[in-house]
């Protein structure tokens, strides 16, 4: 695992994903759950709870998640909290024998978690929460280092640019990757943004990337051809001599116009500055670029000077 990345812990109690849907018209997707997730680190395990004779039409997607659904059954038989036990007592066993999992992600609203969520933090571990505006308990979102709710998963992401329409369709799917991590690595708060790290989140994120496939020999290549086509700005580190991302997508546009407005203060500032008055040694003032001052003129300074010279004495 790279120097830095996090390792992923996700549960998920389904059944209380469930409640947050009732009366809605959209689906559950569980793609857009791990896609913002993966974002944090590399997940390690996951597993959901649920009665699934229940939710039969979730399966599916679930198991191609590569999920693991423990089986849950009805309450009348297990009672109402058998699921959120199960779930406490298998985050507790990793969060004892896996001292590599330093993050553990709770998929729910329900309050009965927050106890896990106070002793895995006692633990040292790092506690994302994730459930639905209407069903998620003000107690579990404010004790857990962060939270996310799953409407804003569907936000649209403000530093996409837009790419050339001439583009091979080969290059728009690179350059969509490319915009997608750097945008992600901006929701974690990376201010450098490696070419290492960004192809690490890549990898992440979709594990069957190969800069190849899309026609590039490195990944260097790839970014350089990016900035070619104006979808980012790079600079080289001084040290390692490898390339960072400075800017993208709208950040670009964003400081050109900070750039433009900064000049357009500037320009009256400067005429100022030209059109200022000159003080000359003798005291009289005299517009720069203006001819020397007349006779007449001098004689006058002259005068003034001498008048104020007698009435000091």
């Amino acid at each position: 695992m790279p120097d830095g990345a996090h390792a992923l812990a996700v549960f998920i109690d389904f059944e209380n994903l469930a409640l947050g849907f009732q009366g809605r018209r959209d689906r559950f997707e569980i793609g857009r759950v791990l896609e913002r997730l993966v974002e944090k680190g590399k997940i390690v395990a996951k597993k959901a709870y649920a009665d699934w004779n229940r939710f039969a039409e979730y399966t599916r997607s679930l198991h191609e998640s590569a999920i693991e659904l423990v089986e849950i059954p009805r309450r009348a038989q297990t009672g109402k909290n058998s699921a959120d036990i199960r779930l406490c007592v298998d985050a507790m066993d990793l969060a004892y024998s896996k001292e590599h999992i330093d993050t553990f992600a709770v998929v729910s609203g329900d309050s009965d978690f927050s106890p896990l969520v106070s002793k895995l933090k006692e633990l040292g571990k790092h506690v994302i929460g994730l459930g639905m505006q209407e069903s998620t308990s003000d107690l579990l979102r404010d004790n857990c280092d962060e939270f996310i709710y799953y409407e804003d998963l569907s936000q649209p992401q403000s530093l996409t640019p837009t790419l050339p329409a001439a583009l091979p369709e080969a290059k728009r799917k690179a350059f969509g990757l490319l915009v997608e991590s750097l945008s992600a690595l901006r929701r974690e708060n990376k201010e450098v943004l490696w070419s290492s790290m960004v192809k690490d989140t890549i990898k992440r994120k979709k594990p069957s990337f190969n800069e190849t496939y899309y026609g590039y020999r490195t990944f260097s290549e790839l970014l350089e051809d990016a900035q070619k086509h104006g979808v980012l700005e790079l600079d080289t580190d001084k040290r390692s001599r490898t390339y960072v991302v400075t800017r993208f997508g709208a950040e670009k546009s964003g400081s050109a116009a900070a750039d433009n407005g900064a000049a357009k203060k500037e320009a009256p500032a400067r005429r100022r500055r030209r059109g200022g008055r000159r003080r000359s040694a003798d005291g009289a003032g005299t517009r720069k670029g203006a001819g020397p001052p007349d006779e007449e003129a001098l004689r006058d300074v002259e005068e003034r000077h001498d008048t104020r010279s007698a009435d000091d004495e």
